[in-house]
């Protein structure tokens, strides 16, 4: 069965062009993908539903204690004896697969993500969906890739393809899926990327309109036009925005290096994720689940009645006079719950806690803004969606991603003046702190972060195993000259090894430095290799980046250097010409169109 499935897909190949077969690929993942996006919300709806469905409204429910930690226990059963695998952070494992692994992505990744990010969010974990269905459409465009033997460029390509259906199927938002895929991918736009990610992202947007109807994720309607006294406030929202961002950021990162520190200890760090997640949901029922039913409160409530929905089934039930104490409290603490779900071993993303954090900022902001009679008032709905537009722009490092998904998600095109206030604002305030998204901070702290920077792309695709050179015959240090001789003529480099018993690296024999000594056999037997041997100009390790390593040959001018491990133990060689001859050649294919 597998092989005739294979001769179909290769026969496809022969009837299309290459053009052609990237473009039906296209299609294929944005079908995919926004099935995969449906199901998932399906499934994170009807658990929602049968768990809560008696809940009462007027009062706070015992059961919020329960559910979450529930949810991410049957999560992290799932991932260790099903998934066998690490299956969090998507979004950043889609960039580590694109620099490092030549665009392959495992095959659970197609559905392993579905799965456990609906059994967290339904049972109330406080994550988004959106990163899970992201790392499940990249996913699926690299195993279709792979499966039609495409190249690695080509791979890269339709993971691109997956990102950008994710996006647009979730939040039928085609633009939005496009920039998405640039801005936090970094997959670079030329004509040839243009079209495939296009219609990936309109193909998905059209099948989610036919499964889930023409709805967008929040009704909208204009509350007031905006004006151009409203700068101030505006710019002023999206510097408050750059804040929360590094806030939301900075204490992630300070969370998750406290639960990775319990890895080795599964149950205290289900113990102390469960508790806190709870207990946070105990008090903020906002904050179970993506947070989606808050967010719609907040933009289309028009009364006081309307936004004091948010305190039902919490203990501030009833209690119309702390509205804006509760809003402050589920703003600052979003990033506990969505930090404890998944460190606790629960499975999703940081793309609905920016929105949803961006939207209670940006109804905080408003609200107080009014209240002090701080010049012209503002439309506390409009802000409400520039705070979502802010806080995303600012977290992800992506302003248009930010802008464009708002106006699409809403239809708010009205506002697009003031998104891009916000945006640009809110980008510019979180560039001063931190360089890089949430998503690719981890990988450029190890150097494997794709950039639009074709040199810097290229060297973070390139992996020393390419290059390096297992052959190579070594010689011991207490070896006489006349056996070294020996050595040397059946030796096809230029460079012998002197290594110990155990393989650790001392030094090397330069052929071209013994040219004078060689053919003097009275020197045979009073010389030893140990008197001979030079150190290397430089020595690089198995993990350094290419960069170093291209440092390294131009500071020392080297035609070969050796590359050790951990334990200095020699691994092999690069050649100089070797090097520069794949990188020329990875840029060529890599600028092609």
């Amino acid at each position: 069965m597998q092989l005739r499935i294979t001769h179909y897909a290769l026969r496809i190949k022969q009837l299309l062009s290459d053009k052609g077969v990237v473009l039906l690929l296209a299609f294929l993942v944005g079908l995919f993908a926004s099935v995969a996006g449906w199901v998932l919300h399906l499934l994170i709806h009807e658990i929602q539903h049968l768990l809560r469905s008696g809940f009462r409204i007027e009062s706070f429910n015992w059961l919020y204690l329960v559910l979450p930690v529930v949810g991410i226990w049957l999560t992290s059963l799932f991932v260790k004896y099903v998934v066998k695998d690490n299956i969090s952070h998507g979004i950043t494992r889609v960039l580590y697969a694109i620099a490092s692994k030549q665009s392959r992505l495992k095959g659970h990744n197609t559905w392993s993500s579905v799965i456990a990010s609906a059994i967290t969010i339904g049972f109330g974990g406080s994550v988004g969906a959106e990163a899970p269905i992201v790392l499940t459409g990249s996913a699926i465009g690299s195993r279709l890739g792979q499966f039609f033997r495409m190249d690695n460029h080509t791979l890269m390509l339709l993971v691109g393809c997956g990102a950008s259906a994710a996006i647009a199927g979730v939040f039928k938002a085609p633009i939005a899926g496009l920039v998405f895929t640039l801005e936090v991918l970094m997959v670079d736009l030329t004509m040839a990327s243009l079209l495939p990610i296009l219609v990936a992202s309109v193909t998905a947007t059209c099948f989610s309109y036919l499964f889930s109807g023409t709805d967008s994720l929040f009704s909208y309607e204009m509350e007031s036009a905006w004006q151009l006294q409203r700068v101030p406030a505006t710019v002023l929202l999206g510097v408050v925005c750059g804040l929360v961002s590094l806030y939301f950021m900075r204490v992630m990162t300070w969370c998750e290096n406290g639960y990775a520190r319990l890895a080795r200890h599964r149950y205290v760090r289900l113990a102390i994720g469960g508790l806190v997640l709870s207990s946070l949901i105990f008090l903020f029922p906002s904050l179970y689940g993506e947070g989606y039913d808050s967010l719609s409160i907040l933009i289309n409530g028009k009364t006081e009645a309307d936004w004091e929905q948010l305190l039902q089934q919490s203990p501030f039930a009833g209690h119309g006079d702390l509205l804006l104490l509760y809003v402050a409290f589920v703003l600052f603490t979003k990033v506990f719950a969505t930090s404890a779900t998944n460190g606790g071993g629960g499975c999703g993303g940081t793309f609905a806690p920016s929105l949803f954090i961006g939207g209670f900022t940006g109804f905080l902001f408003s609200r107080l803004w009014n209240q002090h009679q701080i010049g012209v008032n503002v439309a506390e709905r409009n802000f409400t969606l520039l705070g979502m537009a802010g806080v995303m722009a600012g977290v992800m490092h992506a302003p248009l991603t930010g802008i464009f998904l708002i106006a699409e998600l809403t239809g708010g095109y009205q506002l697009f003046l003031p998104l891009m206030i916000v945006s640009v604002c809110a980008y510019l305030t979180i560039s001063v702190f931190e360089q890089h998204s949430i998503y690719a901070m981890r990988l450029a702290r190890e150097g494997r972060l794709l950039t639009h920077h074709t040199d810097h792309s290229v060297l973070t695709l390139m992996s020393l195993d390419q290059i390096i050179d297992k052959e190579y015959t070594a010689v011991p240090r207490d070896m006489e000259m006349g056996q070294l001789v020996h050595v040397i003529s059946r030796s096809h480099t230029i460079y012998v090894p002197v290594t110990d018993d155990a393989g650790a690296l001392l030094g090397e024999i330069d052929i071209t430095k013994l040219r004078h000594v060689l053919f003097r056999t009275e020197l045979y037997h009073r010389f030893k290799v140990y008197q001979l041997m030079t150190p290397p100009p430089a020595v690089l390790s198995v993990g350094d980046p290419m960069e170093d390593v291209m440092a390294a040959f131009d500071r020392t001018s080297a035609i070969f250097l050796p590359v050790v491990d951990i334990d200095n133990h020699l691994v092999g060689y690069i050649s100089r010409s070797r090097l520069f001859t794949t990188y020329r050649q990875m840029v060529a294919d890599f600028s092609a169109e």
